[in-house]
């Protein structure tokens, strides 16, 4: 195999969750490109169908499935729907994610609480269930998308100037915690065979963020300017691929500098 062959997922099995929001969309896109067969899960299930079908018109073999994130009973269906279908599961990507603290620091205690049923309770259920399914064929590759806000705290000086804010403790806390559970999941399913890592994505550009956010932040970058539509397409089909066989509990950030500045 060339090393270019190695990056090719052709006949392995993808599940991505939550794959019709921002980061989702060039995920899905991304692994589809690249060969596999990818199945992309969310609550919304209309999104998920619509974006299934964007990718079929390009070639791309993409099918949409529905899943809670909240109820273990919903992700073992899930899984057993997926095994029904394929028998087998080559990767998982844990991109769903909910973000039900609106007011921040200010909110309710059960907003925290919600957001940890789904993004902490619900990231390990899904990733055991795939796991374990993993482990018994010998093989997979787990890839949970963190964030560069799991590594860092919140910079004000980038929201300067306008209504943004960056105060919302539980996307620090569960993203944090994601990036030490990949750890864990790397040296428990490592044995068998199975590899986890993590993406630290930076912020995306937007049509609706204002000027003067994107300046500012673009300014704390190396390469001057917010992720685009594309920018995580690349580090996804590598950990997804063969081509990173001996790669595992590792963080990338894809965050244009953002944290080594």
């Amino acid at each position: 195999m060339s090393v270019l062959d190695s990056f090719g997922l052709d006949g392995k099995t993808v599940l991505v969750t939550g794959g019709a929001g921002l980061y989702g969309r060039q995920i899905v896109a991304a692994l589809a490109q690249a060969g596999a067969d990818t199945y992309v899960a969310s609550r919304n299930r209309a999104a998920v169908e619509a974006l299934a079908s964007e990718r079929q018109a390009e070639g791309c073999r993409v099918t949409a499935l529905q899943y809670d994130q909240a109820c273990e009973r919903s992700i073992l269906a899930l899984r057993d729907e997926l095994m029904q279908q394929t028998g087998r599961i080559d990767v998982l990507v844990n991109n769903a994610v909910l973000r039900p603290m609106k007011q921040g620091w200010e909110d309710d205690g059960w907003a925290f609480a919600e957001s940890m049923r789904v993004n902490a309770t619900g990231l390990f259920l899904i990733t055991r269930a795939c796991g374990d399914i993993m482990a018994k064929q010998g093989s997979g590759s787990i890839i949970n998308i963190g964030s560069i806000q799991g590594m860092v705290g919140p910079d004000r000086t980038i929201y300067r100037g306008t209504t943004l804010s960056g105060w919302y403790p539980d996307y620090f806390f569960h993203k944090g915690g994601m990036i030490n559970f990949t750890r864990f999941v790397a040296s428990y399913y490592g044995s068998s065979g199975v590899r986890c890592n993590c993406l630290s994505p930076g912020g995306l550009q937007t049509a609706d963020q204002p000027e003067t956010f994107v300046r500012q932040y673009s300014e704390r970058t190396f390469l001057g300017r917010m992720a685009n539509e594309t920018d995580l397409m690349g580090a996804i089909v590598f950990l997804a691929s063969d081509a990173s066989a001996y790669v595992t509990g590792a963080n990338i950030p894809v965050d244009g500098g953002y944290t080594a500045k």
